[in-house]
Formats: C-alpha cells, sequence, structure tokens
C-alpha cells in the first residue's frame, strides 16, 4: 500500500457496510422523513410519486404496485411508509424470506383491508410456491387455495380487498419476469449526490441536536458511498468522537480524524473494500476473476460482495464486469497507487 492508505487502521469496517444494527434500525425510524416533501434526493421518482398519489385521491382508488429497486440504504422501506403516510393507509411490512410457505402469505392478505399497503423488502428472495400464489393476488385482488388432497381435492376462491403491493429488492435482475410484469410502476433507485448527502446530514444533525459546521457535513457526505443509510451512520460516530476527543462540535478535521480511525478514507472506501481490490491485484493479476473465486479468496459470501461491496466499487470506476469476472481498472490502480509500476502487467 502506499502512504495515504497505510494511515487507517485494520479494524473491521461496519461503518461502510449496508446490515444495520438494532441501535441502527431505531435511529433510522427517528430520522425517517414524513413526507415527499421532506425527502431529499431521487428528485424524478419523488415527482412521478406525488402525481401517482393526487392521480389516486381523485379517483378514490389505491395505488398500482409498485417496486423500488437499488442498492440498500437509499431510501425504500422510507418510501414505503411515506406512500401509506400520505394514503392515510395502514401498512404491512413483511420480507421475501420471512414468508416460508403459501399459508403464510394467505394470512396477510386476508387480513388487508381496502386501500392498505403490503411491503415486501427483498422480494425477489420469495419461493416460487409464494411467488406464484401472489400472481392473481395482484391482478384480480383474488386467491385461490386448496381444500383437501386426492380426489376430494377442491380449490376455493377468496375474494381480497384492494390493496396495493409496494416490492423493493436490490437484485431486479433475479426477479422472475411474471412477477416484474405484473407491477404497474418500476422506480430504479439510484445513489445520492454528495450535495443531497449533505442536506441529508444536516437534516440529521439537526433532528439528534448536534453542532456541525458546513465543513463536517461535506467531509461526512464524501465518505458516505451515496447513501443516506451510512451517512447517518457516520455521523454518529463522529458525534462519539467530537464528545470525547474534541469539543464536541463537528468539524471538518474532526471528521477525517474520527472516519480515519474506523478505516473509513476520502473516497468513502474501507477495509474490505480495499482488501477486494488488493486481492485482485495480488492473487489474480487484476482480474478477471469470477465472484466465487473472489468470495472464497476473501472468505466471504458472494451475496455480501455482489450487493454490499461491489455496487459502490463500479459506481466508482474501479472495478468492471466482464464475462470471464471482475477486473480492476486503471482508476483503481491509481488509487492504489499501482498505475505506474503494474499497468504493464496488469493490462
Amino acid at each position: 500500500m502506499n502512504d495515504k492508505r497505510e494511515k487507517f487502521t485494520d479494524k473491521p469496517d461496519a461503518l461502510a457496510g449496508q446490515g444495520e444494527t438494532e441501535d441502527d434500525v431505531i435511529m433510522n425510524l427517528s430520522l425517517r422523513p414524513n413526507d415527499l416533501d421532506e425527502f431529499i434526493g431521487q428528485d424524478e421518482l419523488v415527482d412521478s410519486l406525488k402525481i401517482a398519489l393526487e392521480a389516486s385521491r381523485k379517483r378514490s382508488e389505491p395505488m398500482e404496485h409498485l417496486l423500488f429497486s437499488g442498492p440498500p440504504g437509499l431510501g425504500k422501506t422510507s418510501l414505503a411508509h411515506i406512500i401509506a403516510r400520505e394514503k392515510g393507509s395502514r401498512i404491512t411490512a413483511t420480507s421475501g424470506p420471512a414468508i416460508d410457505r403459501a399459508g403464510d402469505l394467505i394470512g396477510i392478505l386476508t387480513n388487508l383491508s381496502e386501500g392498505d399497503i403490503l411491503f415486501i423488502d427483498e422480494i425477489h428472495r420469495l419461493s416460487k410456491v409464494v411467488e406464484e400464489f401472489i400472481y392473481p393476488a395482484m391482478e384480480n385482488y383474488q386467491i385461490d387455495f386448496l381444500v383437501d388432497k386426492g380426489p376430494y381435492a377442491k380449490t376455493i376462491k377468496f375474494n381480497l380487498k384492494r390493496f396495493t403491493l409496494i416490492g423493493a429488492t436490490t437484485r431486479s435482475g433475479l426477479l422472475s419476469a411474471p412477477l416484474r410484469d405484473r407491477f404497474g410502476m418500476f422506480f430504479h433507485m439510484e445513489f445520492y449526490s454528495p450535495a443531497d448527502l449533505e442536506n441529508i446530514i444536516k437534516r440529521s444533525a439537526k433532528l439528534l441536536g448536534i453542532s456541525m459546521d458546513r465543513g463536517g457535513a461535506s467531509e461526512i457526505a464524501i465518505r458516505s458511498r451515496g447513501t443516506p443509510r451510512i451517512a447517518n451512520r457516520l455521523l454518529r460516530r463522529v458525534r462519539d468522537w467530537v464528545e470525547v476527543k474534541a469539543d464536541g462540535k463537528i468539524t471538518s478535521d474532526a471528521t477525517i480524524q474520527a472516519l480515519a480511525t474506523h478505516g473509513i478514507d476520502e473516497k468513502g472506501l474501507g477495509r474490505i473494500d480495499r482488501r477486494v481490490l488488493d486481492v485482485i491485484y495480488a492473487s489474480y493479476k487484476g482480474g478477471p476473476v469470477g465472484i466465487e473465486a473472489l468470495a472464497s479468496s476473501l472468505n466471504e459470501e458472494t451475496d455480501t460482495i455482489e450487493d454490499v461491496i461491489e455496487p459502490y466499487l463500479l459506481k466508482m470506476g474501479f472495478l468492471r464486469r466482464t464475462p470471464r469476472g471482475r477486473e480492476l481498472t486503471e482508476e483503481a490502480l491509481e488509487y492504489m497507487g499501482k498505475k505506474g509500476q503494474a499497468q504493464r502487467d496488469l493490462f
């Protein structure tokens, strides 16, 4: 590693990851925007939702089924709750892995009232049996279930109240075409700009009563990997640091020092990100390397690499996907300080 990167510790960089602890969940609930006017970023998506909400109010109808896709932490769950609040509807939240059997889904659907919202996170992880069961519920607000077995088996049709299904996925490519086609609106959420993240951080700091100047907000924003969830997480960790090591105010210098102790660099990359780049460089000569081989070398799950680590490295231009696997880019070599000494060997 070059000198620029040796200053970072080898502590686990949970701050740069996407997993949520129970404390994160509780804190994020308190920081969620209450309506679309408070929601910062994703401007085109928000404008489309405002139109769809107003149209459904004028027709006194439930909204069409919606699907949100994009990396973790961008606000898919927050938008689902905002839509429910704007519609004055009750929301039932669950996740794909939590619905093991068709019977679980029957219980949920039959308890929905007119205009209610069913939010399914990680909807791409629904089992095939459950997924096929949900098709008539989405299309005709009906479910068919089998009673008895063998020659005495018969199908009973049950009418449901009109509801809106909101699905969220980090892997839209894993959704089956029949399920995807049954959503009336599809929105892909992009990483946030530093300016939007700075505004989110300022709002969160105000809600939490944190003293912070503009420089501090800016430094946190550029290290937040384009993700509001991570921005709020970094804000809390910097707050802890300045309360112990400084005068309690978050400044630019304090933020840089605080996040360096957690291994977060000026581009928002943490220990595991740098380890991915180093392994591809040292063990696979810059790539290409298949995802299974890379996961084995890192002792990580392939889902963790594809859902959590790769999206930001791809956005930064440090990785590229090819039919043969993942490869480092020239930008990655420059960041690692390897471009001059190894470019000929790797490219």
